[in-house]
C-alpha cells in the first residue's frame, strides 16, 4: 500500500514519538496569507529547502518565511564551496514531496537536516506532504527528533523592487 504525503508525515513522526498537527489550509497568495490562516507570525512559518551539495547529496536546509538562506553562512558551517537549489524535478526525486509541500518528515530519503537557530523556542508550521495542508509542531521537539544542526544560516528577506 503507497501512502500519501500526509501519511508518511505522520507515520513518521509517531515512530519518532513527535506530536504533530495537520491541518487543512486553503491556498495563500503570500506569507503573510498563509501565516495568518494558521494563526502564526510569518516567521514561524518554515520554509523547508532542499539543497545539493557539488557531489550530488542533498540536504535539507529550515528556514524563517521571513528570511531568506544564506548560502555564505550555509558553506562556512558545512565546510563546502559549491551548494545549490536543486530543479524541483530532483527536489522531488530527493524527498518525495512536490515543492510547495516539502519537510524532512517522511521524506523517501534520510536527509541530514540543518536548521535555522531562529526556530528554537516557538510552535512552527511546515509542509506536510500534500498541497492544501500544513504541518503544526513545537520546533524544539521537531528538531531533537530529526537530529538537526542548528545554526545561523539565514539573512534578512532582502526587499522586492
Amino acid at each position: 500500500m503507497t501512502l500519501t504525503g500526509t501519511q508518511r508525515v505522520e507515520q513518521d513522526a509517531r515512530e519518532r514519538g513527535l506530536t504533530i498537527e495537520i491541518v487543512e489550509r486553503p491556498a495563500a497568495d503570500s506569507l503573510e496569507s498563509a501565516a495568518a490562516l494558521l494563526g502564526l507570525e510569518p516567521s514561524d512559518v518554515i520554509k523547508s529547502l532542499v539543497v545539493k551539495r557539488h557531489d550530488g547529496d542533498y540536504l535539507f536546509a529550515l528556514t524563517p518565511g521571513d528570511r531568506q538562506i544564506s548560502w555564505s553562512k550555509l558553506r562556512t558551517l558545512l565546510k563546502v564551496n559549491k551548494l545549490s537549489l536543486p530543479a524541483a524535478e530532483l527536489a522531488f526525486e530527493a524527498t518525495g514531496y512536490e515543492r510547495g509541500t516539502i519537510t524532512p518528515l517522511g521524506s523517501t530519503n534520510a536527509l541530514p537536516v540543518f536548521a535555522d537557530e531562529r526556530m528554537v523556542g516557538k510552535r512552527v508550521a511546515l509542509g506536510a506532504g500534500e498541497h492544501g495542508h500544513s504541518l503544526l509542531v513545537d520546533a524544539d521537539a521537531l528538531l531533537a527528533s530529526l537530529g538537526a544542526t542548528v545554526a545561523d544560516i539565514t539573512d534578512p528577506l532582502k526587499p522586492r523592487s
